[in-house]
């Protein structure tokens, strides 16, 4: 369940991000943000990872109320983590240098650490 919970997360960061920059982005100025706020409404990519992400919340919280906070939330985190850099190059061309890899990589190694 966790996995699965971590796969729509991922998914849905994805997709909002696709739908975000196929809108126009978004910047934080009060006279335009509602419009651009409507705009992404409308984004059928956007709108893909607003379910994906209310579906993944649902799924967490089946699993947080019979699993353990500190061992699952560990989990969850270091799957998002890892896949949504993974996708970010994939699907978006983002470049992963030797030092935001060597960063990856103690992130995931910490969460491990402290999982255990």
């Amino acid at each position: 369940m966790i996995v699965l919970a971590a796969l729509m997360t991922v998914a849905a960061n994805l997709l909002m991000r696709g739908g975000v920059v196929q809108s126009g982005g978004l910047k934080l100025a009060a006279a335009t943000l509602l419009p651009q706020l409507l705009k992404m409404a409308r984004n059928p990519m956007f709108l893909t990872g607003v379910v994906f992400y209310g579906l993944s919340a649902v799924i967490w919280f089946s699993i947080i109320s019979t699993e353990q906070l500190s061992t699952a939330y560990p989990l969850l985190v270091s799957i998002t983590f890892l896949l949504v850099t993974a996708g970010s190059v994939v699907f978006y061309h983002e470049s992963i240098s030797p030092f935001k890899g060597m960063g990856v990589a103690l992130i995931l190694a910490g969460i491990w650490i402290v999982a255990r």
